[in-house]
């Protein structure tokens, strides 16, 4: 049996790594930064998207040397002039998906236009060299939270085109149309031509 190539996702996110599984396939084996054993806190200090997914994954693969990905993303409100942005993951000061969305729909209360998007920048580095996959989806603020599955602001998101939110649509729809999906599709057909 052919052996598969690893990537190891820096993250610790097991929402995230079960996407990823499940759009990249069989081919490669993700594994996760708990499943190696790497307890090191990865930085995110950067100004953009890119900037942190590009400085997780620099400071994973120089102190490992194994092949990596790494990803940021965020949610860019229109009225509220972007943001949650590069600050989406602790919006409320705290990494509570809840307390995130909650400040986002009351910051939101007297916004009419309710447009957004979703960012993913995803950094890979394969045999020393690096790449950056990016994808992502329209869409709008709900006025509350609805759903329970997906996971960070998946519960007011309503992706263009449907009406319910990423935390009402199950899976196998959110991994055809999220961003981080996009990024991965173009990372997994990437991968296809990887010996």
């Amino acid at each position: 049996m052919e052996k598969k190539h690893e990537l190891v996702f820096a993250t610790r996110n097991t929402h995230k790594i079960e996407e990823a599984r499940a759009i990249v396939g069989d081919r490669f084996a993700i594994l996760g930064l708990d499943e190696i054993g790497f307890d090191l806190e990865l930085p995110e200090n950067g100004n953009t998207l890119h900037e942190n997914a590009l400085e997780k994954l620099r400071t994973f693969v120089e102190a490992t040397g194994r092949n990596a990905i790494s990803d940021d993303s965020g949610l860019e409100i229109e009225c509220l002039n972007g943001r949650p942005g590069v600050h989406t993951a602790h919006y409320s000061g705290s990494r509570n998906a809840n307390l995130n969305m909650l400040r986002v729909l009351s910051e939101m209360s007297q916004c009419t236009v309710r447009t957004a998007r979703f960012v993913t920048v995803l950094a890979c580095n394969f045999q020393g060299k690096e790449f950056i996959f990016e994808g992502d989806v329209q869409g709008v603020i709900t006025q509350e939270i609805r759903g329970s599955e997906g996971f960070g602001y998946d519960p007011i998101f309503i992706p263009e085109g449907y009406n319910q939110t990423f935390a009402e649509l199950s899976a196998q729809v959110k991994n055809t149309l999220s961003h981080r999906a996009i990024a991965f599709r173009k990372l997994a057909e990437w991968l296809v031509s990887v010996d």
